[in-house]
């Protein structure tokens, strides 16, 4: 068999496996990169609605808006050329039914030191179905950039080996190392040749595949679930490209997809369209006869047959509750994958970011974040 000998193994390809492998090259490490499917970036790095948060989205969880807004402007800075930041982002309160009322969402807002702007008055919005209407400060990202910026970045990289097509066999502690065995998907389901990793430390940053990884190396699961969830694209010629998010409560979100002249469009009503309470994520979807998505190793969900018929109707119909009657949307079409989340999220809608290192010797760190500007986190652990 194979072996080849590294200083750390990153797990999970998508921008928090690539960003952990980019700054440990730079202090010169000796990275395996490792990623399940054929390509880099092809999940929830790539499928999500593209929010750079401030903050705004939170009102009910300081620790995960503050978090937003700590690495907001980094972020922006070494990303500048991927990030939207010229288009107008309201935000919104429903009269029915929100868990934040206006003079609570000022507060919050004042209190974390983020902008906003009450509007009383504006052609393209329902008033009879908004309370408060504020003009805030929030970018978008380009995922599509992004990725291959990303990308790029790894697979040219002297210290990085990129492994693509990799299904882990095992992992076993062997003294201070970690000996990992992985064969190619692409050679399935012949007989598949094996390759041996070795290093001290392995990274785990696969999200919605975090505890298959982690049962794989004995350390201990995340209390996670999972959901099935769409992304609609949608065009306006009369909204261009503005966003409005309409919060907190069973409401929805519109804003520009980075620079690619889309709207992306989700509604907590109908974006997720299943649940998995389990620690892995298993959906009645998932057949034994297709080896690509299982309970361990998820697959991609645009591009399996069996995904969901679109809920972008319902999510359209929702959202043009808040407009006036002259703004017309048209769906293009959506992007389907699997979130997950920490199941303590449902208290109080916070996405708080996880990096603890759960095995010393041989190391083992786990990476698990639904928040981009997140990545930066690595620095303060690894």
């Amino acid at each position: 068999m194979d072996t080849q000998q590294f200083d750390f193994v990153v797990i999970g390809g998508g921008i928090f496996g690539c960003y952990a492998a980019s700054y440990l090259s730079k202090k010169g490490a000796k990275i395996a990169l490792l990623e399940k499917e054929s390509r880099l970036f092809r999940k929830a790095s790539l499928v999500n609605q593209a929010r750079l948060h401030s903050g705004y989205h939170y009102p009910r969880s300081l620790a995960t808006a503050a978090l937003s807004d700590e690495h907001k402007e980094r972020f922006t800075n070494e990303h500048r050329q991927f990030v939207h930041s010229s288009f107008e982002k309201y935000y919104a309160i429903d009269r029915f039914g929100s868990f934040t009322d206006p003079l609570q969402f000022e507060r919050f807002c004042s209190r974390i030191h983020i902008p906003f702007k009450r509007i009383n008055e504006h052609a393209l919005f329902n008033f009879n179905r908004l309370e408060a209407l504020y003009l805030t400060e929030e970018h978008s990202f380009d995922p599509v950039l992004l990725s291959r910026y990303y990308s790029e970045m790894v697979e040219n990289d002297p210290n990085i080996e990129v492994f693509l097509d990799v299904q882990l066999q095992n992992a076993l502690p062997d003294g201070v190392n970690w000996r990992i065995e992985f064969t190619r998907n692409s050679t399935l389901p012949s007989p598949s040749p094996s390759s041996r990793l070795v290093a001290p430390t392995v990274i785990n940053a696969t999200y919605a595949a975090t505890n298959a990884v982690n049962t794989m190396f004995g350390v201990d699961r995340l209390a996670l679930t999972h959901e099935l969830s769409e992304i609609a694209f949608v065009v306006s010629r009369e909204f261009g490209d503005r966003g409005l998010t309409v919060m907190d409560g069973p409401f929805g979100s519109i804003m520009p997809y980075g620079l690619s002249g889309l709207l992306s469009l989700s509604s907590v009503a109908y974006t997720h369209h299943k649940i998995s309470y389990d620690d892995l994520p298993q959906f009645d979807c998932q057949v034994a006869e297709d080896p690509s998505c299982r309970p361990a190793a998820p697959g991609i969900c645009t591009d399996c047959p069996r995904r969901p018929m679109s809920n972008a109707a319902k999510m359209l119909a929702q959202m043009r509750q808040y407009f006036s009657e002259s703004v017309q949307f048209e769906h293009l079409f959506s992007y389907y994958t699997i979130k997950s989340k920490l199941k303590s999220s449902y208290i109080d809608d916070g996405r708080p970011t996880e990096i603890s290192m759960l095995r010393q010797s041989p190391r083992f760190y786990c990476l698990f974040s639904g928040k981009i500007n997140s990545i930066y986190e690595v620095e303060k652990i690894v």
